[in-house]
């Protein structure tokens, strides 16, 4: 089945306009985000003892505890903004400095 031209003219147009899902990228979002308390407050983001415990529970559950907060830490962080793909992407950051 062969497509007119006008289907890929419009393939192109989606393209060149940036419709596929951007990922987030982990570093940015934190230093957005979280450092201003994770480079500062516990458990800090270099701290692999504090983070050890809270790395064996898995992404998912970190994910989950920064969506609906934990301790002095609110909700997504106080960013209401933030989309869980954002929130996962420092999750794994933070999990790659940790370890």
């Amino acid at each position: 089945m062969k497509l007119p031209l006008s289907g890929y003219v419009l393939a192109a147009v989606l393209i060149a306009a940036g419709t596929a899902p951007a990922f987030a990228d982990g570093a940015a979002v934190y230093n957005a985000n979280c450092a201003m308390c994770h480079n500062n407050m516990a458990p800090k983001i270099s701290d692999k003892d504090a983070w050890a415990p809270r790395i064996k529970q898995g992404t998912d559950a970190l994910v989950a505890s920064v969506i609906k907060g934990k301790g002095a830490m609110p909700a997504r962080g106080g960013k209401p903004g933030l989309s869980d793909d954002d929130i996962k992407a420092a999750v794994e950051y933070i999990v790659s400095k940790s370890q």
